[in-house]
């Protein structure tokens, strides 16, 4: 349902994408506000997702067999953005001409990265990524998801303010984040094969320490 739900925003956030990305290259938020925005960034960048994945295998053993799967889920996210940006173009807000159509920022299907990342608006892999990663430390700790979530939107928040990506490119990235988790956390032969994997780990530990 989250999954749809992210969809079906997308496709309704078109119909602003041209007026709260023109908003953006005009105006800015207060300093107070932006900085903690920008910040937010490294939570959807690979770099600020390894070190966290990394700063949680160090602190909490117990966990590290579930370290892998949240990794994954991350890997999965980002990749299939990156499958998509080579297949749709899309001008960025950035380098966008809003004298034209908002259809128009789209370009050629199956350009294969034709046009360098100006024209790999969509969807946005920040917020793809820090929407898996999210949803997976929610799973791992979930007296915190709320917290994470709030990460992951403050990334949506700095993608559009910084005119990367249209809304609709944020929510079309959360759709896949989503997707991700819902693969690697819940349903699906992948998700099954972890639970096995996770549930048996403890007990042949056990086991081959008498």
């Amino acid at each position: 349902m989250l999954v749809g739900l992210m969809v079906l925003v997308g496709v309704a956030s078109l119909t602003i994408d041209a007026r709260v990305s023109q908003w953006c290259k005009t105006h800015h938020l207060p300093s107070d506000v932006q900085a903690p925005i920008d910040w937010a960034e490294v939570f959807g960048h690979g770099t600020g997702v390894a070190i966290l994945l990394l700063t949680v295998w160090v602190l909490d053993p117990a966990r590290r067999r579930s370290i892998l799967r949240v990794a994954l889920l991350v890997l999965l996210a980002g990749t299939t953005v990156n499958l998509i940006k080579s297949t749709i173009a899309r001008a960025r807000p950035r380098v966008f001409d809003f004298e034209h159509n908002i259809w128009q920022s789209f370009g050629d299907y199956l350009s294969l990265g034709a046009g360098g990342s100006d024209c790999q608006s969509f969807p946005s892999g920040h917020v793809a990524v820090a929407v898996g990663l999210a949803l997976g430390l929610g799973w791992l700790y979930p007296r915190g998801r709320f917290l994470f979530l709030i990460f992951a939107a403050m990334v949506a928040a700095q993608r559009v303010t910084h005119c990367s990506h249209f809304c609709s490119d944020a929510f079309f990235g959360a759709a896949i984040g989503c997707a991700s988790a819902v693969l690697l956390l819940d349903v699906g032969p992948l998700a099954r094969w972890f639970d096995r994997k996770e549930d048996l780990e403890p007990r042949v530990k056990k086991d081959e320490h008498g």
